[in-house]
């Protein structure tokens, strides 16, 4: 939605995880302020995607971020440009949606949401509705997600709440609770809106930041407030691992990196931006590429890319062109390891994961190759990846704090300069991840093995 220009642009608050920043509160870091943009459906038009490249250069240092939202984030915002970047992209109808702290965007959908013919419902018409009560619902936390995803059997990331595609033909209705989800019920399209109204409702009265985070008499609590809205009810116990469709199911919810065809005569043009990071120049190369082959629109995806719609095939030139700005090619490496700005442009970090991360992937290429996966995170946050990764690398004090199988909050076995990283993930090859990254001082560590302080 479109929002007066004259707002007033709020004050700085502090760098914190769990703090959502939009255009009117930027958040401070290492590079300067930080604004994000938060498109509708993650979907922008070729004038408000050239709008965000604009911006970025303007009134930024010229780098975007694209988050696991599906949001992006100009970097580099100052004191002096704040204002007027909110200005240009509110002219551009991608302005704050709202003021109180709630959530700026409340769903995520998969990038090919209402143009996939296997979808059994009409996925960004329920969005919109989801995002309607969202709004009406005071003290919901800032970081609410709902995922709506219309194809059965499709990969489902984590979220908060879910709406998706049901084996009963009907909408299903799940939170996530501790480590695993919890079914609520089952409905008719037309009862999902005022169902997920009341769940939200009954989550802001809990005054929990995430669903995860519910306890059994919270949890009956939503299930009451979805079984007064609806008529059908399918009770389930809390699953351990996951809910159903969560973590690997046959249908991604992300297309590939690459040319593809999603029907007879439609094709699909993904492309993904090298550890989530792209320049407002390389925006705009992809603005004028999809004009040029007919896409009228270009999609965010939570694997930190974007998705085109084309009416004709890119050349073999258009995807070179690509090529040195985006990754195209879905085995290359860098596609198996996540990583966050890291030092100096974040005021958290203290290492270049970016510059880590690159080395760090051509290592770790057989692993990704296998289905494997490395984080490097400038610090505990994890802001890049939450969740638990085969290799985790938590910056600290210009070492790299080694988790194997778990989250950048999880307690490392030794600290390790990059080097000595790298080092051990090529014995990995011979003697496996854990081993490789065992405790234990080596000559190779440079004598900079550290336990945890």
């Amino acid at each position: 939605m479109t929002v007066s220009t004259h707002r007033r642009v709020l004050p700085e608050a502090p760098a914190r995880r769990g703090w959502c920043p939009g255009l009117s509160r930027p958040m401070p870091t290492g590079d300067g302020l930080l604004a994000r943009v938060h498109p509708p459906l993650g979907i922008l038009t070729l004038a408000q995607a050239h709008a965000v490249a604009e911006g970025a250069r303007r009134f930024g240092n010229g780098h975007l971020d694209l988050t696991a939202r599906a949001n992006l984030q100009i970097r580099g915002v100052s004191d002096a440009t704040r204002t007027p970047l909110a200005r240009l992209l509110e002219a551009a109808g991608l302005g704050d949606a709202r003021s109180d702290g709630g959530p700026q965007r409340l769903t995520l959908t998969s990038p090919l949401a209402g143009r996939d013919p296997t979808e059994t419902f009409d996925v960004p018409a329920l969005a919109r509705a989801v995002e309607a009560a969202g709004l009406a619902v005071p003290g919901l936390p800032a970081k609410t997600l709902v995922v709506v995803e219309g194809r059965l059997g499709a990969e489902l990331p984590e979220a908060d709440a879910y709406l998706f595609s049901h084996i009963s033909g009907d909408i299903g209705i799940a939170v996530a609770g501790g480590q695993g989800f919890h079914d609520l019920a089952t409905c008719a399209a037309e009862e999902a809106p005022a169902a997920i109204a009341a769940l939200l409702q009954a989550f802001a009265r809990t005054g929990l930041r995430r669903m995860r985070d519910l306890s059994p008499d919270d949890f009956s609590a939503l299930d009451n407030a979805v079984r007064v809205e609806i008529q059908t009810q399918v009770p389930s116990p809390v699953r351990e691992g996951g809910h159903r469709g969560v973590s690997r199911w046959a249908v991604p919810f992300s297309p590939r990196v690459g040319v593809e065809w999603l029907a007879p005569r439609q094709r699909i043009l993904t492309v993904d931006a090298p550890f989530g990071r792209c320049t407002a120049d390389a925006l705009d190369q992809l603005v004028g590429l999809a004009a040029r082959l007919g896409a009228e629109e270009i999609r965010l995806s939570p694997a930190r890319g974007f998705v085109l719609l084309p009416l004709q095939d890119p050349s073999a030139a258009d995807l070179t062109a690509l090529a040195r700005n985006f990754i195209i090619a879905p085995d290359d490496p860098r596609r198996s390891v996540a990583a966050c700005t890291g030092a100096p442009a974040c005021a958290s970090g203290s290492t270049p994961t970016l510059v880590d991360a690159a080395r760090l992937a051509t290592m770790f290429a057989p692993l990704g190759l296998e289905g494997r996966a490395a984080h490097v995170s400038g610090c505990a946050k994890g802001c890049a990846r939450p969740g638990p990764a085969d290799l985790t690398l938590v910056g600290r004090g210009g070492l790299y704090g080694t988790v194997i199988g778990g989250a950048p909050g999880d307690e490392p076995a030794m600290h390790l300069p990059i080097e000595a990283v790298l080092e051990r993930l090529g014995r990995a090859k011979t003697v496996g991840l854990a081993a490789a990254f065992a405790p234990g001082n080596t000559v190779t560590d440079f004598g900079r093995n550290e336990r945890p302080a």
